[in-house]
């Protein structure tokens, strides 16, 4: 079992940046991959980034490609995703995630646990 905490959402200008966190619990948190996923309203889960076990791959989506960057510490069992030149459409829910295994997915149904969310709004 895994259980994840995310933090650092909050209000910002449009041009600004974030840094997301989510704490994890468990001893083997450096066997998943890491992923972070958005829900904005009336929109379907997506796929925002996702890093490997060992935090020397990563993946994005091109809509972040460039101004999001995913990283890992698992030492402290806690994966960031550092959020910069941030638009209005970026907002929406954050949620962080863990699947077991080593492969990327983009797909929600895909991984394992997820954290409670934490809210970004980006004002323009």
């Amino acid at each position: 079992q895994v259980q994840l905490v995310e933090s650092g959402g909050g209000l910002v200008q449009a041009g600004g940046s974030l840094r997301l966190s989510c704490a994890a619990s468990g001893r083997t948190f450096s066997s998943y991959v890491m992923g972070w996923f958005r829900q904005a309203p009336g929109k379907e889960r997506e796929f925002v980034a996702a890093i490997s076990w060992s935090g020397g791959s990563t993946y994005y989506a091109d809509s972040v490609k460039d101004r999001f960057t995913i990283s890992r510490d698992n030492a402290e069992n806690t994966v960031y995703l550092q959020m910069n030149s941030l638009k209005p459409e970026d907002t929406a829910v954050y949620y962080c995630a863990a699947r077991s295994g080593r492969y990327f997915y983009t797909s929600p149904e895909k991984y394992d646990y997820w954290g409670q969310g934490t809210q970004v709004t980006v004002s323009s």
